[in-house]
């Protein structure tokens, strides 16, 4: 399965929360459902802990501002991230 695009630092620390972001950006990204819960309910068989590092696995650190960089602004040509057309 491929790794779900997704910074869990900053996001709000309860388990629900996690979950549910997971959940999101999975489905944003194409992840089939069975793929997903399969994913969810193994982080909830064991603890706090445990539902971490399931997430963590199974997650690969993305930055908003990491795509900006690589974009130009049609414009002016700078990168969209510094770009103020």
């Amino acid at each position: 399965m491929a790794k779900v695009k997704l910074n869990l630092a900053g996001l709000d620390g309860n388990a629900f929360s996690l979950l549910g972001a997971y959940r999101r950006a999975a489905r944003e990204q194409g992840v089939p459902k069975p793929e997903v819960d399969a994913v969810c309910e193994e982080a909830k068989t064991g603890d706090y802990n445990h539902l971490v590092s399931v997430l963590l696995a199974n997650t690969e650190e993305y930055d908003e501002d990491d795509e900006l960089d690589n974009e130009l602004c049609e414009e002016c040509g700078d990168t969209l991230l510094f770009c103020t057309c």
